[in-house]
């Protein structure tokens, strides 16, 4: 916020507090006496003052998991978004893919929480619409009781001292209510670093020089441009001749002009509808707003009445995206700053809690404006790198949490920590480490600074189903640790061990590491943990295969869509059967239908056993039964 309209908020009263009103009189004040109250000013907003343990500002894809993350660890959380749904570049509002690590062609797909929200998507969601999808954020959210989510919400204002950050001042358009929100941490998941701008953090803008950190992707100078914005748009064939009319405003675009820029498909269009990156895209949005919204009725114009698309002409607009997505604005300086080496050669990371696989992926901040340029700069990776928990906080505050594109990277590694899958993973990993911190009475620095607390952190994410790069299962309260497996049958490589060997997807390393036994046709496989003596269970956790080969995403571009099953998915055992036994006596049982999920996590009362047994009916459609890793605790959590 600059300082002309800080100080004009502040000479309202909005972030002094000098018009809130007490939140226990206004409940007190008859509804009607309120509405018929004669405005005076600014005195008709209401204060509404809230005490949590975490606020997560923002809503996108790594505000919405953070939330969850810390609400499921036990966390109370406040979310605010700026918008009337969830989602950020993902929602209904903009488009963009949820693009990430699935672009090695391996199988990094991203998991947790993420995979958790995608998996309901494809089979809530069989439409593929995009408003359907915000639903099914919408949803997964408010299934949380931890979390008080607050929608057209915006900060305005926040307040620190020393090294915490106190509070932050929002207002909601809609209800005319004013928040004051303390809290013991805060996440920044703004993606343009609005709450870490506000307090003071230390932050970045716009390309280092090369010699700044031996970046040969860099530039020889540095300067304050960057990536732009872009505008989406939606079109459909309607098998009639359906005429366009460009408004006077659009711009011109000839045949020259998509030299680089494939016109393929007309579907959904195009990522390279780019502005921005030689503007300041927080200060001058309107005016970005207005020439995105040119260039994008100008391409349209050029597709159906330059003459060289004449398969357009049964070709219309269905939908104009009037929101633009954002690929770079400030990144907040954490302890660690991630660069090129860190994305392109990885190293172990002590403290690593989510990796990364996108491209190397540049935009020439000129976007739409020179065309004789490449949209893109793509240089593909071998394979994933780890992102450290020092990246993931500010250097100048104790309680201050970065999740998003506003991490703590150069420019160059910006240009692949930046998409939203990823985003999503450090949005886990924040959220969880939030509660972790609360928890412990610890900062950020103190986490990673510590062996035992770093490790502890790591192996939650990891049993809550975020992938970690070289990090296996070895948490100590896992019963199942102690066990040995056995099988009615296994198929040749995949053997029933494989669930305790604390890898949960088929890394390349030559191994399996799922147990897989044919199923179906009147085949019902099971498998068995054994221990030598009783161990007391009451909860049971499962990862199954959903295809981390495949891309799992909503995209309104077809071939993006043929790529993918849209519902459940074939690898997935849907219908199961647990047992609980005790000197060969079944002493819990019951049986699991429908499932979907990736992971799946059984609570009953406690029982004292000496095996599990866990016998497959039925998959979604594969002909094996597969799992890849059984987990028992005695504690329901």
């Amino acid at each position: 916020m600059n300082k002309n309209r800080r100080d004009f908020l502040k000479a309202m009263g909005l972030s002094s507090g000098a018009l809130f009103i007490d939140p226990f009189e206004a409940t007190a004040v008859p509804a009607e006496k309120i509405i018929n109250m004669p405005p005076k000013g600014l005195d008709i907003y209401k204060k509404r003052r809230i005490e949590t343990d975490v606020a997560v500002v923002g809503g996108g894809m790594a505000g919405i998991c953070a939330a969850i993350a810390a609400a499921r660890n036990g966390a109370k959380v406040v979310l605010i978004q700026n918008r009337s749904r969830l989602g950020g570049n993902a929602s209904s509002e903009i488009r963009m893919h949820i693009s990430g690590s699935t672009a090695l062609r391996q199988v990094w797909r991203e998991t947790g929480i993420l995979e958790e929200i995608l998996l309901d998507d494809a089979v809530l969601n069989q439409q593929n619409a995009y408003p359907m999808f915000d639903f099914v954020m919408y949803d997964k959210v408010t299934a949380e009781p931890n979390i008080t989510l607050l929608l057209d919400t915006a900060l305005f204002d926040a307040k620190a001292k020393g090294r915490k950050v106190e509070s932050i001042t929002a207002f909601c358009s809609q209800t005319e209510e004013i928040y004051e929100i303390t809290a013991k941490h805060f996440a920044d998941c703004t993606g343009d670093g609005t709450l870490a701008a506000l307090v003071g953090a230390e932050y970045m803008r716009g390309r280092e020089a090369e010699s700044k950190w031996n970046e040969s992707l860099a530039f020889p100078a540095a300067d304050e441009k960057g990536m732009g914005n872009s505008l989406l748009f939606m079109a459909d064939n309607f098998g009639k001749p359906m005429p366009f009319a460009a408004p006077k405003w659009a711009r011109k675009f000839e045949y020259e002009d998509f030299r680089h820029r494939g016109v393929s498909s007309f579907e959904y269009g195009y990522w390279w509808i780019e502005l921005g990156g030689e503007y300041d895209v927080v200060g001058d949005g309107q005016k970005l707003h207005r020439e995105l919204l040119a260039i994008l009725f100008g391409v349209w114009d050029y597709i159906k009445n330059s003459g060289n698309h004449p398969e357009s002409e049964n070709w219309a607009l269905t939908w104009v995206g009037m929101v633009q997505g954002k690929r770079e604005s400030r990144r907040i300086v954490g302890d660690l700053i991630m660069t090129q080496r860190d994305v392109q050669i990885p190293q172990e990371y002590a403290d690593g809690v989510a990796y990364g696989g996108w491209s190397l992926d540049d935009h020439p901040p000129a976007g739409m404006d020179d065309t004789s340029l490449k949209p893109a700069r793509q240089v593909p990776l071998k394979g994933p790198y780890p992102i450290p928990l020092r990246s993931l906080y500010s250097k100048d505050f104790d309680n201050l949490w970065l999740a998003g594109r506003n991490i703590s990277v150069s420019h160059v590694a910006l240009s692949s920590t930046r998409v939203m899958a990823t985003c999503a993973t450090l949005g886990q990993a924040v959220g969880t480490a939030m509660q972790y911190a609360v928890s412990k009475k610890m900062t950020g620095r103190q986490i990673a600074g510590s062996g035992p607390d770093i490790e502890a952190l790591r192996q939650t994410l990891l049993r809550q189903d975020q992938s970690i790069l070289n990090v296996t299962n070895q948490d100590q309260k896992d019963l199942a640790r102690n066990a040995t497996a056995t099988a009615s049958e296994e198929e040749a490589g995949h053997k029933a061990e494989s669930v305790l060997d604390g890898i949960n997807r088929d890394i390349k390393d030559g191994k399996s590491h799922q147990w897989r036994a044919r199923a179906g046709s009147g085949k019902e496989p099971w498998i068995a943990l054994k221990w030598k003596s009783p161990v007391k269970v009451s909860q049971v956790e499962f990862t199954f295969d959903t295809g981390l080969h495949r891309f799992l995403r909503i995209s309104g571009q077809k071939v993006v869509m043929d790529n993918q099953v849209r519902g459940v998915q074939p690898e997935t055992v849907a219908d199961f059967k647990i047992e609980g036994l005790l000197n060969g006596k079944v002493v819990y049982s019951d049986f699991v239908t429908g499932n979907y999920y990736r992971k799946y996590v059984h609570r009953f009362d406690p029982a004292t056993l000496d095996s599990l047994k866990v016998t497959v009916a039925r998959t979604h459609g594969d002909e094996f039964a597969r799992i890849f890793e059984i987990r028992c605790y005695e504690d329901r959590t």
